[in-house]
């Protein structure tokens, strides 16, 4: 073997080694992101910067928001956006949220849905 081979041998190696590295590291983020957080008890709307409404996750339901621009279905303990006139339906595409702190944002219809209400499981400082 020459000394060129022994060199693209040895840079796709460290190439591979970088890539397993970099999605080992991507996996430990995001559990370390998502363990700790608690279910929800009711998604908060905000429209224009103001709460415009909240809904309890365990009653199942579909809502229109922002005067029909969306439409926020309640299901199964899951709150997620079915409908929205924005172009490109962004968050309609998010998915379903549940666990608190979790959000779907619609910016051309300046719409955020929060969940809140579960326990945060962080340190009480002041207890």
């Amino acid at each position: 073997m020459g000394k060129k081979e022994m060199s693209k041998k040895k840079r796709t190696l460290l190439d591979a080694a970088l890539i397993l590295g970099l999605l080992l590291l991507a996996l430990v983020l995001y559990f370390a992101f998502s363990a700790g957080r608690e279910e929800g008890a009711c998604a908060v709307v905000i429209i224009n910067g103001e709460e415009a409404g909240r809904y309890p996750l365990d009653r199942n339901g579909v809502f229109p928001l922002n005067g029909g621009t969306n439409t926020l279905v309640i299901e199964d303990g899951f709150a997620y956006l079915s409908e929205a006139t924005c172009p490109d339906k962004i968050c309609v595409h998010m998915g379903k949220i549940h666990l608190d702190g979790q959000l779907i944002v619609c910016l051309p219809n300046q719409l955020i849905v929060t969940v809140e209400g579960g326990d945060d499981g962080g340190v009480d400082i002041f207890g």
